[in-house]
């Protein structure tokens, strides 16, 4: 017994050596995108709307001296809290960005199928609230959207009908670990529109980790094969690599790109109020078995809840959007910054081991794919079969 307890200590011990020795990840850069050379400390908080119709703006606090570009981010199913994307948030807010969250859903009472509208509503009032506010000053020429898992159809569909809702144009889509897109009509999930009707000028970029990958990559191979109208020049298939070379280790997983910050709780942000209903006006609203979270979406929503802020955050989600939101405000397209070393470089642990790089690949047109087909196929097809095969097997748990 005396043993065994003296070699479990001996083992114990040699753990705690071997990771207070271990190499440790890159932190966020002194400047650059994703890096933290902030003009401004304060970020203003607050909410524009009605308690039912919010929106959470984030911006530098102070008059703004010239327009700000606005980015939309759209939360995953059930994430409705700010805070879980609070260091992101802050990130843009103190680059110079206008930030709106949009609260499209109220937890186990919206249904899926009605949070675009609500989205496209909420955003649409929002922007002529802030018009004209010398705080805020949204740049309605300079627009990006990110979506996280379900947030991402939303996204997706707010462009397609960027005319119709009376939205402005995004110049970027930003689309993270993409899910939650119905299959069917009595599938779960947001109903996905017509994807030909969003612009082709538009930048496209899809991006998932390589743990849990598998609904991810079938949802982007789908939304790069239904955006035939963007050219391959503008859309890119991406990939997080995990990395355990040291500690902590760095693990691209569906919920990585949380990041829990207390400060942009949604409890200390008041909501206006809604207007006093009429008494005499009856409830049409209807409770639905879809308008409840599932047992994974819980998780989720949890995971992100508690996720560090960390190397990912830094070089994998903040870097390669301000990098690609620079790009695409410019006018440059995805091929540019695919050329660009720094766009997938990951930087290197304490000890000099580089981190494993971003993984950028553009889709092939229908004659690369035509060529390709007399040899070797490479890793991102979007050739038909392989359409077909994302539609009929795309899952609509991942949400």
């Amino acid at each position: 017994m005396r043993r065994s307890l003296t070699t479990l200590l001996l083992l114990g011990s040699c753990l705690v050596v071997s990771w207070a020795q271990a190499a440790t990840p890159p932190k966020q850069p002194a400047e650059g995108p994703g890096g933290a050379d902030y003009k401004v400390t304060d970020v203003t908080k607050r909410a524009v709307g009605t308690a039912s119709a919010a929106a959470y703006v984030f911006h530098a606090s102070g008059a703004a001296s010239e327009p700000r570009p606005v980015v939309v981010l759209l939360h995953s199913w059930g994430a409705t809290n700010p805070a879980l994307y609070g260091g992101w948030i802050e990130h843009l807010a103190r680059k110079g960005y206008v930030v709106l969250v949009p609260r499209f859903q109220e937890v186990n009472r919206t249904k899926p199928a009605d949070a675009t509208y609500q989205a496209a509503t909420i955003i649409r009032n929002s922007l002529a609230t802030l018009a004209n506010d010398p705080a805020a000053r949204p740049d309605l020429d300079r627009v990006a959207y990110i979506g996280h898992l379900a947030g991402v159809p939303i996204a997706l569909n707010l462009a397609t009908g960027a005319g119709r809702e009376g939205l402005p144009t995004p110049k970027l889509i930003f689309a993270l670990m993409p899910g939650g897109i119905a299959t069917g009509d009595k599938s779960r999930g947001i109903p996905l529109d017509d994807l030909s009707a969003i612009g082709g000028s538009t930048m496209l970029i899809t991006m998932s980790g390589d743990r849990d990958y598998l609904p991810a990559d079938r949802a982007a191979r789908r939304i790069l094969a239904e955006t035939k109208q963007i050219p391959a020049s503008r859309k890119l298939f991406m990939r997080v690599a995990s990395d355990d070379h040291g500690y902590p280790p760095l693990t691209a997983t569906l919920a990585s790109p949380g990041s829990l910050k207390s400060e942009y709780d949604a409890s200390a942000i008041k909501l206006p109020p809604d207007p006093p209903k009429d008494p005499k006006q009856k409830s049409i609203w209807r409770w639905s078995a879809d308008m409840a979270l599932t047992g994974e979406q819980t998780i989720l929503t949890a995971q992100l809840g508690s996720n560090a802020t960390d190397t990912l955050d830094y070089l994998a989600f903040w870097k390669t959007f301000d990098m690609a939101a620079d790009a695409a405000f410019a006018g440059k397209d995805a091929a540019a910054l695919r050329r660009d070393p720094r766009f997938i470089d990951m930087g290197t642990w304490t000890d000099g081991w580089p981190v494993r790089r971003l993984s950028a690949d553009m889709p092939k047109t229908q004659g690369d794919e035509d060529k390709q087909d007399r040899g070797p196929r490479r890793r991102l097809n979007l050739g038909p079969s392989e359409t077909k095969q994302s539609l009929s097997h795309f899952p609509n748990s991942r949400t």
